[in-house]
């Protein structure tokens, strides 16, 4: 069974949040789809929430805390990636922003990336065709056709969850296509010697 590494970052800013919610669930579908493809996925979590103080921080510094620098070494040594943010002002929301803006620039260079996103109303779903894809165009990373968008409606009625869970599973199983079709992700030690003193002289 081959093995890989899902990271799912959520940018909700309550508890508990529809974002939150809507990233498990996407997480609970990629999981059991490379389960049927014999890959088994081990899952991280990445909630912002518990790390604004530390982005801003990062933002003014240039160096990030503990804590940060594990989730940012968590993305890089992601072989797939969800991100999930919650919409304001038909945007991302400014944490989801400022996470990325701490991104290492090609960190996420042929990830593949599942983008989903969270409204109180369905007006808004169409940011994620014109925010969070080219976001993660810029970054270049390989973004799954299908996107995941749910209002607050969409938790509500049985005909509007059936919908939603179509998506969910369609986009889920285009990012495990993604992830079967890659060698896993090999991290460079950027202190590792790479070449012997002979080689060198």
């Amino acid at each position: 069974m081959k093995q890989r590494t899902l990271v799912v970052v959520s940018s909700g800013l309550s508890q508990p949040s529809s974002t939150r919610l809507l990233a498990d669930q996407l997480a609970a579908a990629t999981v059991a789809d490379a389960a049927e493809r014999d890959i088994e996925l081990r899952v991280e979590v990445i909630e912002l929430r518990d790390l604004a103080h530390d982005i801003m921080n990062n933002l003014l510094t240039g160096f990030p805390p503990a804590n940060l620098r594990k989730a940012l070494d968590a993305v890089i040594g992601a072989d797939a990636l969800i991100a999930v943010s919650p919409i304001f002002s038909a945007s991302y929301a400014g944490l989801f922003k400022s996470f990325f803006d701490v991104v290492d620039k090609d960190a996420l260079v042929d990830k593949p990336v599942l983008i989903a996103a969270t409204a109180g109303t369905a007006r808004h779903s169409l940011a994620l065709e014109h925010s969070l894809r080219p976001l993660f165009a810029y970054l270049r990373a390989v973004t799954v056709p299908t996107s995941v968008f749910a209002a607050t409606d969409d938790w509500g009625s049985d005909s509007a969850d059936g919908f939603l869970q179509s998506r969910v599973s369609r986009a889920a199983q285009e990012l495990v296509t993604e992830i079967d079709r890659r060698e896993p992700v090999e991290i460079v030690d950027p202190f590792a010697l790479n070449h012997s003193f002979r080689d060198m002289l």
